[in-house]
C-alpha cells in the first residue's frame, strides 16, 4: 500500500486491507487529523483540568455562560433523517462478520455498529470491521460456521446502520500522521464516511453516527466542525450526516441542550448510556467521600433518584428541541439451558422498557436478537403506528443540579458477593478483551468496557474511602488481592480446557493495576491498549 506524504501505517497488512486503506482514504484521514488533532488534544486537557477542580472540592452545575441557549425556545434540531424516523428498538454489537449479518437481520430498526465499548481495538478488528460494513452495503457479505450459513435479508428488512467510533480520548496507534498517533475517533469516523457515505445515500439513507464519552458542548462543537469539513471534502451537502450523542458522562448531563445546539443541523438526538454514566459518576467524584459512594453495581437501578433525574431530563430536553430520546441497554443474554433464569430476566427487561416507554423515550437498546421482539412489543404498545413520541414534551419535568448529584440517596449495600462479582466480571472481561473480543457474555449479561470500568472503579473508590463490607471486613488491598486469586481459581475451574493461563495472568495484572493503584487510570482501555499488538 502506498501512503500519502506524512502518513505511516504501523499495523500488519491483512487480507483486503488495501481495499479500505487506500491512498485516497488515508489522505482524507490525514486532512481530518491535521485540522482537528490539536483541538482534540486541548479539549482532553480541559477534561483533566475539570477533574482536578472536582477532586479539590468543586461541583457541577448548569453553565451560566450558555444560559441564553437553554432559555431560547425557538431553535430545534434537524428533522429525522431517512431510516431514523422510527427508533423503537435498536440493537448494539461489534462489527465482526457474523454480528453484522445477525444485527442487520434482527428486526431492530437500528443497528449500532460498534467500534467502541463492545469492540476490542485490535488492528484487524478496526480495519476488518470497516470492510464488513462496506460489504454489507454492497450485499457481498456472508458467513458460514458449524454448518450454518448467514445471509442478508432484503434491504427493506434490514436495520439502519449507525456507527459508533471510539471516544475522543483514544488513539489509533497503527496510523501516524506527521509522526504522531492519530485520533481513534477520526480514524473510525473517517474511514466509514469516506467509503460508505455515498453507498448509504444511494440506498436512500445516509451516514449516521453515535458519538460516545463526550464531556462538554465544546467536544460536540468539534464533532460538528469535523462533519462540515468531511462533507465539504467529499462534496456531500452539509447536514447529510446525523449523529446521536450518548449522554454517558455526568458533566454532559449538565450540557444536554448545549450539545444538541452545537450539533443541531446534524443531530439525531440523545441516548441514555446508563452504564458509562454510572462509571462517570464514580470516576468524577471518586475522592469525595461517602456523599458520592454508590452501593454495589447490581444494586443500582434506574429508579435511583439521581438516575431518574438524568433520564427524565434527557427526555424533556430532547423533545423540547425535536430530537429523539433513546433509552438504555437491556444487557440480558438468554440462556439455552435455564428457563427459570430467562423468565426472571425477561420480566426485568419488560419492566425496564415499560418504564422507558411510559417516560416518553422514543425507543431503546438491546444486546441480543432474542430481546428485539420484547422491546418492540413494549414500544408498539405505546407508539402504535406513530414513529416516535416527540409530541410528548414532558413540560412537567423540572430537574435541578442537586437532583442530578443526589448520589447519596441511592439505596443498597456493599457486600462480599458484590465485591466478588466485580472482580470476576473484571477479570473475565479484560482477559477476553485482550484476546480480541470486546462484547462478552458473563453470568447471562452482555458485558462491555463500561461495565468492566464500573467494576474496577467501584473497588478503587471503596478502597480509598475506607469502606467496610456490609457482611464482613474493611475493604483492603490484601482482601482484594486474596479474592482475585480465589476468583481466578473459580474461573479456571469453570473454563476447563478453555482457560488461557497467559491471558488471565495479564488480565489479573492489569485489573490489579487499575483497581488498586494509588493513581487512578482514567480508562482501563488506555493501559490495556498498550498491552496489545
Amino acid at each position: 500500500m502506498s501512503e500519502p506524504q506524512g502518513v505511516e501505517l504501523t499495523g500488519p497488512v491483512g487480507e483486503r486491507h488495501d481495499e479500505i486503506l487506500t491512498p485516497e482514504a488515508l489522505g482524507f484521514l490525514a486532512a481530518l487529523q491535521r485540522e482537528f488533532g490539536g483541538r482534540r488534544d486541548e479539549l482532553l486537557r480541559k477534561r483533566a483540568e475539570r477533574q482536578e477542580e472536582l477532586t479539590r472540592g468543586g461541583t457541577l452545575d448548569f453553565l451560566p455562560d450558555t444560559a441564553t441557549v437553554r432559555h431560547d425556545d425557538s431553535w430545534r434540531v434537524a428533522k429525522p433523517a431517512p431510516g431514523l424516523e422510527d427508533r423503537r428498538v435498536e440493537i448494539t454489537g461489534p462489527t465482526d462478520r457474523k454480528m453484522t449479518i445477525n444485527a442487520l437481520n434482527s428486526g431492530a430498526k437500528v443497528w449500532l455498529a460498534d467500534f467502541e465499548d463492545a469492540n476490542t481495538p485490535l488492528w484487524e478488528n478496526m480495519v476488518g470491521g470497516q470492510l464488513n460494513l462496506r460489504d454489507a452495503l454492497d450485499r457481498t457479505i456472508d458467513f458460514e460456521t458449524g454448518g450454518k450459513s448467514y445471509r442478508l435479508k432484503p434491504d427493506e428488512e434490514l436495520a439502519t446502520i449507525v456507527v459508533r467510533p471510539r471516544g475522543w480520548h483514544l488513539d489509533e496507534k497503527h496510523v501516524l500522521v506527521d509522526g504522531a498517533r492519530m485520533s481513534g475517533s477520526l480514524f473510525d469516523f473517517g474511514l466509514y464516511f469516506f467509503h460508505c457515505a455515498r453507498r448509504q445515500l444511494d440506498k436512500g439513507k445516509g451516514p449516521y453516527f453515535y458519538l460516545p464519552k463526550m464531556e462538554s458542548h465544546l467536544e460536540a462543537r468539534l464533532w460538528n466542525d469535523v462533519f462540515n469539513l468531511a462533507q465539504d471534502l467529499l462534496e456531500i451537502p452539509r447536514g447529510t450526516i446525523r449523529a446521536t450523542v450518548l449522554i454517558e458522562t455526568i458533566p454532559a448531563a449538565f450540557e444536554m441542550e448545549e450539545i444538541l445546539y452545537e450539533l443541531r443541523d446534524h443531530s439525531a438526538g440523545l441516548n441514555a448510556g446508563r452504564w458509562d454514566y454510572l462509571f462517570s459518576v464514580i470516576k468524577k467524584f471518586r475522592a469525595r467521600g461517602r456523599r458520592f459512594l454508590l452501593p454495589e453495581r447490581n444494586a443500582i437501578t434506574m429508579t435511583a433518584p439521581f438516575m431518574r433525574a438524568y433520564t427524565e431530563l434527557l427526555v424533556r430536553t430532547c423533545h423540547k428541541r425535536g430530537a429523539h430520546a433513546v433509552g438504555g441497554m437491556a444487557a440480558f443474554i438468554p440462556s439455552r439451558r435455564d428457563e427459570a433464569v430467562n423468565k426472571a430476566a425477561f420480566e426485568k427487561v419488560r419492566a425496564d422498557k415499560t418504564r422507558e416507554s411510559n417516560d416518553g423515550f422514543d425507543g431503546s437498546w438491546v444486546a441480543h436478537p432474542d430481546l428485539v421482539p420484547v422491546c418492540r412489543e413494549i414500544f408498539d404498545g405505546v407508539l402504535g403506528e406513530k414513529p416516535n413520541q416527540l409530541d410528548r414534551l414532558r413540560e412537567e419535568v423540572s430537574v435541578s443540579a442537586s437532583d442530578l448529584l443526589s448520589v447519596d440517596k441511592t439505596p443498597g449495600e456493599i457486600t462480599e458477593a458484590g465485591l466478588r462479582n466485580n472482580i470476576s466480571v473484571g477479570l473475565q472481561y479484560i482477559a477476553t478483551w485482550l484476546g480480541g473480543n470486546g462484547a462478552v457474555a458473563i453470568f447471562n449479561l452482555m458485558e462491555d468496557a463500561a461495565t468492566a470500568e464500573i467494576s474496577r472503579s467501584q473497588i478503587w473508590q471503596w478502597l480509598h474511602n475506607d469502606v467496610s463490607l456490609a457482611d464482613g471486613p474493611k475493604i483492603t488491598r490484601e482482601l482484594v488481592e486474596r479474592i482475585i486469586e480465589e476468583e481466578l481459581g473459580k474461573i479456571r475451574e469453570s473454563y476447563g480446557d478453555a482457560f488461557d493461563e497467559q491471558l488471565f495472568a495479564d488480565a489479573a495484572s492489569l485489573f490489579t493495576e487499575v483497581a488498586l493503584a494509588d493513581d487512578y487510570a482514567d480508562f482501563l482501555t488506555l493501559p490495556a491498549y498498550e498491552r496489545m499488538p
